[in-house]
């Protein structure tokens, strides 16, 4: 499955809420209905902006191999931001629609 089909997918899935594909930091994203990003692929994984302190971020970094996204590598990453593996592609959609939820 490509990025592309990913993205698609998921927005499929949030399109009613009206979610749109987008790019950030050179690849694919989704934007909600205000044109802010709060997801995107990179390097094979899916960043969610869920909000430092929230039971979402929480949860996606209790899965072990997520981890706090640093889209640069430089060893600064976005607090918010939660990137998680391919292994857990099963739960990229609720991440997903958790980020959508969460305030800018």
């Amino acid at each position: 499955m490509t990025d592309t089909d990913v993205l698609d997918g998921l927005v499929t899935q949030l399109g009613p809420f009206g979610v749109r594909a987008s790019q950030l930091f050179g690849g694919p994203a989704l934007k909600d209905v205000e044109g802010k990003a709060f997801a995107c692929l990179h390097e094979g994984e899916l960043a969610c902006r869920l909000g430092q302190g929230t039971r979402a971020h929480t949860d996606a970094l209790a899965m072990g191999d997520a981890h706090l996204f640093d889209p640069s590598g430089s060893g600064r990453p976005m607090r918010d931001w939660v990137s998680l593996p391919a292994a857990h592609s099963a739960r990229w959609a609720e991440f997903a629609s958790a980020a959508m939820s969460v305030p800018h």
